[in-house]
This record gives structure tokens, C-alpha cells and sequence, in this order.
């Protein structure tokens, strides 16, 4: 370890190279998320089937790749890192190709329920590598670079997607994540250095980390902060699954997602360095409460629009500046919060934390394909709905 950090301060350009590598890493399973995005508005016609069964193939993802985070962070803590995250990526390469050469939804579902469980160990492992080789300020530096990156894969994604499926097919998507796979498999190889394994723990890991994820499970404030991350995220997901079907109503195709999705990603950025700003002055209690002031006010004024029949793009998108912004103040605290009720368990529940964040956000996800959207009313109400549960729990943290 001491190795790894005197070699970066001694070369700046292979520090440069390796943050870039970590950043590509983590970025990949939100990339694989989202890219196919703008083609499941046409995936019903394509196979003729339900746009419930569409949604599973989103929801499918999710749920995957939220679940085996658990399982690759104490494997890459035993057998090392850059294993893990090799074998991760071999699997969700593997996967891409059988979802573009997929002739129905039940081979498409399963092959991105694959990838998802592939592409979390690019999340899981490269997150504890930054841990493993950056300290002090260069650690938060890289961790910001890391919200950044992962703030813009969803709006970048969906527009890149929306183009490639009106220009070469919904397949080239996944064939691009193929390829991608494969050039991050080579790049661990040879990018990633090799990281010494942590002592092991006392008595049998698997024994130890399920005591952990028990002892977390007690503990009344951790559930709470986990309710609001799981909240806001199912909100978000709602939206990712419920826009493209929303906005082809309004007549924008898969090329033109990406714009109006973008509004939350975008305003997300935005409150996160907000949050940086504002949390030593403010402190935790009353930046969150902004936050949630926020969203459900972006909320409310989408809902609101659609009741009263402005059916237009933009009466989506505008309103949900606020939402974007409002998470921004939100998540910060609040992933800091289900760290901090037990530092010494903090890795356990940054797990559980992830874990539930793409468990309610792939129900969101599913729910919406069970109702008409023939406007932004119906998504209106279903975030609406988590934001509230949300609320909610911020609600009972005050007074705990």
C-alpha cells in the first residue's frame, strides 16, 4: 500500500491515468443501466408483449446489480481486488452479447439480469480500491470526481442510446457494452495495480458479516437515513422508467430522451456542490430539510401541470429541476448518516445502503409499467408516493 501511494506521488500522469481507469470502472454498470433506455419505449412492439414485461428488464438490472454488491465486497476483500472486478466484468460482458442477440423479452430479461449481477463489482470493487490507494484530500478529490461521473451516465447514456438505436438498432447498444467490457477487462489487467488483502477477520467472514448486517439492522436512526437514500433513489428510478413512455406521448423519440432526462442529473450536480457549501454553515438537519422542501415541490408543480392538461415535455422536465436539486441536498447527509451511526461497521452499511437503494428503486421501476401513462400524471403521483415515504422517515430522524 505505502508502495502504491509513493509511486503516484512520484508519477503525476500515472495518477491521472489511474483515476480516469477507477472513474470508467465505476461508471460502467450505471452506463450498462441506462444506455438501452430510449429502446425499451419500442421493446413492446419489438416482442410483442406487455410494457410490464418491458420494465422487468430494467427492474431485472437493478436488483442485480444492487444484491451482489453485498457478495463482491467481502470476496474482494479475501481474494483480492482486481480478480473480483475481472470476473465481474467477463460476466456483464458475456451478458451484453446474449441481450443483442436476445429474439424474445424472457432471453433479453435474463440477460440483463446477468449483466447487472456482472457489472456490480465494477461499482463495489473499484470504490474500495479508491479507499486502498488515495488518502487525505487526493481521496475526496477523487471521490468528487467520482459523484460527477456517475451524476452525468444517465443523461449522457440515454442520448448516446437514443441515437445509436435510431441510427444502427436497439442490439448495438449491447454489442457497445461488449466491447466496452472487454477494453475495461484489459484495462484492469494492465491499469489497475495489485492491492495487498486486508487482514482477515476474526472467525468466518461469512459469520461476521452477516452479525454486521444483524447489529446494523437494530438500529433505529441507520433504518431511517436507509429509508430516505431508498426513497429518493425509487423516485429517481420511477422517473428513468416512466419518462421514456411519458415523453413518447409528448413525441419525442429515443434520440431526444437524453435532453429532458437530463434535468435531474444536471440540477443533481448542482445541489451536491451546494451541499459542500452549505452543510458547515446549515449543518445536516436543516440542509436535508431543503432538500426535501424541494422535492416534493418539483413534484407537486409537475403534478399539478398535469392535472391541469399541460401536456408538454418541457412541463415534465422544468419542475423536476427541483427534484434533482432537492436529492443533491439530500443523499450527501444521508449517506453519511448510515455510515456514521456505527463507524465501525461502516463498509456493512454502505452495503445495506446500496443494496436497498436498487431493491425500492427497481420496485419503482417495475410499478410503473403497470399503469397508462398517457400524460405526467400517473408518474407524478408514483413519485409523488415515494417522496412522501421518504419525508416521512426524515420526519421520525428529527425527532430520534
Amino acid at each position: 500500500m505505502p508502495h502504491a501511494h509513493a509511486q503516484m506521488g512520484a508519477h503525476p500522469a500515472h495518477g491521472r491515468w489511474l483515476i480516469a481507469n477507477l472513474l470508467a470502472q465505476i461508471s460502467f454498470g450505471l452506463l450498462a443501466m441506462t444506455l438501452c433506455l430510449p429502446s425499451m419505449q419500442e421493446w413492446g412492439a419489438i416482442f410483442d408483449t406487455r410494457q410490464a414485461d418491458v420494465q422487468l428488464t430494467f427492474s431485472g438490472y437493478v436488483v442485480a446489480y444492487g444484491a451482489l454488491q453485498l457478495v463482491y465486497g467481502p470476496l474482494s476483500d479475501h481474494h483480492g481486488r482486481k480478480p473480483i472486478l475481472m470476473l465481474g466484468l467477463a460476466v456483464a460482458g458475456l451478458a451484453s452479447v446474449m441481450a443483442a442477440l436476445a429474439t424474445d423479452i424472457t432471453m433479453l430479461t435474463a440477460a440483463r439480469v446477468l449483466q447487472g449481477a456482472g457489472s456490480a463489482a465494477s461499482m463495489v470493487v473499484s470504490r474500495s480500491m479508491v479507499q486502498d490507494l488515495f488518502t487525505g484530500a487526493q481521496r475526496t478529490r477523487v471521490m468528487a470526481y467520482i459523484g460527477m461521473a456517475l451524476g452525468m451516465c444517465p443523461p449522457l447514456a440515454t442520448l448516446i442510446g437514443g441515437q445509436i438505436h435510431v441510427r444502427y438498432g436497439w442490439q448495438t447498444n449491447f454489442v457497445l457494452l461488449a466491447v466496452l467490457a472487454a477494453v475495461l477487462l484489459l484495462a484492469t489487467w494492465w491499469g489497475l495495480p495489485r492491492v495487498a488483502k486486508p487482514p482477515a477477520p476474526q472467525g468466518h467472514w461469512l459469520r461476521a458479516m452477516l452479525g454486521a448486517y444483524a447489529r446494523l439492522l437494530r438500529e433505529p436512526r441507520f433504518l431511517l437515513y436507509v429509508t430516505i437514500l431508498a426513497a429518493t433513489t425509487a423516485t429517481f428510478y420511477v422517473f428513468l422508467g416512466g419518462a421514456p413512455i411519458v415523453l413518447k406521448g409528448y413525441g419525442i423519440g429515443p434520440d431526444g430522451i437524453g435532453w429532458f432526462i437530463m434535468a435531474v442529473p444536471v440540477s443533481y450536480i448542482l445541489g451536491n456542490f451546494m451541499t459542500s457549501r452549505l452543510i458547515q454553515q446549515a449543518g445536516e438537519s436543516r440542509v436535508m430539510a431543503w432538500g426535501q422542501a424541494l422535492t416534493l415541490g418539483g413534484l407537486v408543480v409537475m403534478l399539478a401541470l398535469g392535472l391541469f392538461g399541460v401536456q408538454t415535455a418541457l412541463a415534465v422536465a422544468l419542475p423536476l429541476l427541483l427534484l434533482g436539486f432537492g436529492h443533491g441536498l439530500l443523499n450527501p447527509p444521508a449517506l453519511a448518516g448510515t455510515v456514521g451511526v456505527l463507524p465501525a461497521l461502516a463498509g456493512s452499511a454502505a452495503a445495506v445502503a446500496g443494496l436497498m437503494q436498487q431493491l425500492t428503486g427497481a420496485t419503482g421501476g417495475y410499478l410503473v409499467g403497470l399503469v397508462p401513462h398517457e400524460g405526467a400524471v400517473n408518474l407524478g403521483w408514483m413519485m409523488l408516493a415515494f417522496a412522501l415515504t421518504g419525508a416521512t422517515a426524515q420526519f421520525f430522524l428529527r425527532r430520534h
